[in-house]
């Protein structure tokens, strides 16, 4: 179990990159120091945050069990737990902001592949309407390094879908709830059931 003991921090502490050891400093009064602890307490509230991607059920829920163990160790004391909830908003913080980063970066690879495929596609779409236009009856072309083969297939391609019979349609029904509707009808009191309005309060970092 993570121990997390560290004093409270007048400095805001960067994020450190390296995870360290939990803190079990004692207050040491230098401005300096003070900065230092509360960049070793974010650095062990990291480390609990890296066990909550563990694949172990037991160890996710440990590693909640552990954090929320360190901030309740502080009840009586609010500046220790101004520095351990302080810290761990820095954790949370750089998380979300690092998977913004990852989400945009995803983003520009998924936009570079689909640009990559898309040059591909047209390459070849090129090389064999030459070489086909060479010979035409050619179903295979082998080159030093590489091979080109072809197979036939046979795919239905609909023209004109309302001038189909029935016989040949299908029918998809797809049903989902009406949450808005249902809102309005149980915030106006009507029972609903298998439905309730639930009442939460969001929270947000700044």
């Amino acid at each position: 179990m993570a121990v997390l003991t560290a004093p409270a921090a007048p400095l805001s502490p960067a994020l450190p990159q390296a995870a360290g050891p939990a803190c079990t400093l004692q207050r040491s009064g230098s401005l300096w120091q003070l900065g230092i602890e509360a960049q070793e307490l974010t650095t062990a509230i990291s480390q609990l945050a890296q066990q909550l991607e563990a694949d172990d059920d037991n160890s996710r829920a440990q590693a909640l069990s552990d954090l929320e163990a360190a901030l309740l160790a502080e009840e009586g004391n609010k500046q220790a737990l101004a520095a351990k909830a302080d810290a761990t908003c820095w954790v949370i913080k750089h998380l979300r902001g690092q998977a913004a980063y990852r989400q945009q970066q995803a983003k520009r690879l998924t936009e570079l592949s689909r640009s990559d495929g898309s040059r591909a596609d047209a390459l070849e779409e090129s090389l064999v309407l030459v070489l086909t236009r060479l010979q035409p009856s050619a179903t295979r072309f082998l080159f030093p390094n590489h091979e080109l083969s072809s197979r036939k297939s046979q795919a239905v391609e609909i023209e004109d879908e309302q001038a189909l019979a029935p016989e040949w349609l299908t029918v998809k029904t797809t049903t989902q709830p009406d949450k808005a509707a249902i809102k309005e009808a149980l915030k106006a009191g009507q029972q609903i059931p298998g439905a309730q309005l639930l009442s939460r309060r969001s929270w947000r970092i700044h």
